[in-house]
């Protein structure tokens, strides 16, 4: 095991799922010396969590898409790349250094290259009960069911926008879970701003089929979907006892009731970005997805020499176009050691840039379909709560920006916003949303919340094995 902690790799993988497995399957097979740091206890990422223990019964439950991640690990568990699961990076800088906690040690190691492949996390969206216990997130209700076949007792509403609340319905469904109800709120107008991109999307592969077959399945299973819904709100005193929800047609207005003591949402996915900010890499605002992304080239590198970003993390493309892009990153890599030329890694890459690209024609498609309207990314109500942490409201937010404090980074010194355990993850995104609004200034005029390290929540023991490590 202790080869595992050498101080010094080739390459680096951060993130072990499909984007960081192809990453390092490649780069291994041509020679390097590679590691890939992984927090979760086995490889696969979100999308394939635990598909090496998984039994067979259960992985066929979770559908074809889920099963593919096999194939993956297997080759990844072959390729004689390095594995440290358990192992969480709390820093990355300019200088490829790379500050870990594994095993309850804590280290700095350095690299050649690094590829940060952490994937995407869920968007998170304030609106009025969401911090009710009962409330959660449709991705952490998806890996209870991955993992340890926990499913909601008395069965839940699902609510929220994209393909993955139609996904887990549909694998809850054939789990044999009650869903009350799927509430999708993107607006309608989202149909006409899609319509367009619909051939291109048909060419990108049966991304539109396996939707329909979703939504047709959970017809056949009595599961409602509700379109169009807005004002969504969990009710409760002490946890979650109802949903209410808007319904507005043709411009009239109705409110509805959902008796549940569970409620998931989801409201699309964005980069992880922490870690990528931390480093000094570039970061754009997409106007497309929503949120803030690093800036790559088709190889996967940044403004940062050595530092290449894959799959979601460096925007949002979906599993196999981070598969692609982690064999293109792999290879330029070892280009960029001299361990191919720039004639070799462009054939091998050919194939591989061809299907990514043709992968990602779905996602001008879905980036319109499930485009969120203002009036959720900003909430309206000032009672909402934004910041969990320092438990900082809507409101507490535009009276400081009404104070002065006209730029999130000074809401967030202002306010402590963004300085609790989640370090920004929950909040950065809405406070920006709030402060634009507020100046009537587009979102993408304004700097993200900046980032130090460590740059996730750690506890005390592992707080002060990280300082003995910096000593």
């Amino acid at each position: 095991m202790d080869e595992l902690y050498q101080k010094s790799y080739q390459l680096v993988v951060i993130g072990a799922g499909p984007g960081g497995l192809c990453a390092a399957t490649t780069a291994a097979s041509l020679g390097m010396d590679v590691v890939v740091l992984d927090e979760q206890p086995s490889p696969g990422g979100q999308i394939y969590r635990g598909i090496a223990n998984t039994p067979g019964r259960k992985s066929e439950l979770l559908g074809a898409d889920y099963q593919r991640g096999k194939g993956l690990v297997e080759a990844f568990g072959a390729s004689g790349a390095k594995y440290l699961p358990h192992t969480i990076v709390w820093s990355l800088n300019s200088h490829r250094q790379i500050g870990i906690l594994s095993d309850g040690q804590a280290s700095i190691i350095q690299a050649e290259r690094v590829i940060v492949a952490s994937g995407a996390m869920e968007r998170p969206v304030p609106f009025p009960g969401w911090t009710l216990p009962g409330v959660m997130n449709v991705g952490a209700a998806q890996i209870l069911l991955k993992t340890a076949g926990v499913v909601p007792a008395n069965g839940t509403v699902i609510a929220g926008t994209g393909p993955l609340p139609l996904l887990v319905a549909w694998q809850y469904l054939r789990a044999g879970v009650s869903v009350k109800a799927v509430l999708e709120l993107s607006p309608g107008s989202n149909l006409w701003r899609a319509a367009p991109r619909l051939p291109r999307a048909l060419a990108a592969g049966d991304y539109i089929k396996r939707g329909l077959k979703y939504t047709l399945d959970l017809h056949k299973g009595g599961v409602p979907i509700y379109y169009g819904i807005s004002k969504l709100q969990a009710q409760g005193d002490n946890q979650i006892e109802a949903v209410e929800y808007g319904w507005d047609f043709l411009g009239f207005s109705r409110r509805e009731t959902i008796t549940t003591d569970s409620l998931l949402v989801h409201f699309g996915v964005i980069p992880r970005t922490n870690l990528t900010k931390a480093a000094g890499c570039n970061h754009i605002w997409d106007c497309g997805q929503q949120c803030w992304r690093p800036q790559v080239n088709i190889w996967g590198n940044t403004n940062v020499p050595g530092i290449g970003i894959i799959g979601d993390n460096a925007g949002i493309g979906g599993a196999r176009s981070a598969e692609h892009s982690g064999r293109l990153a792999a290879l330029e890599a070892a280009r960029s050691l001299d361990i191919i030329s720039t004639q070799e890694r462009d054939r091998q890459g050919k194939d591989d840039l061809n299907w990514m690209r043709k992968d990602r024609r779905v996602r001008p498609f879905l980036e319109a379909l499930y485009r969120l309207p203002d009036s959720l990314l900003v909430p309206q109500d000032d009672k909402t709560l934004v910041c969990r942490c320092e438990e900082i409201s809507a409101g507490q937010i535009r009276q400081a920006v009404k104070e002065g404090h006209t730029d999130p980074n000074q809401v967030k010194f202002y306010l402590r916003c963004g300085m609790g355990p989640c370090q920004g993850r929950q909040c950065a995104l809405a406070v920006a949303h709030i402060v634009a609004a507020e100046n009537k200034y587009p979102v993408s005029e304004y700097t993200p919340f900046r980032v130090r390290p460590p740059i996730r929540p750690l506890n005390i023991a592992q707080l002060a094995n990280l300082r003995r490590a910096e000593d």
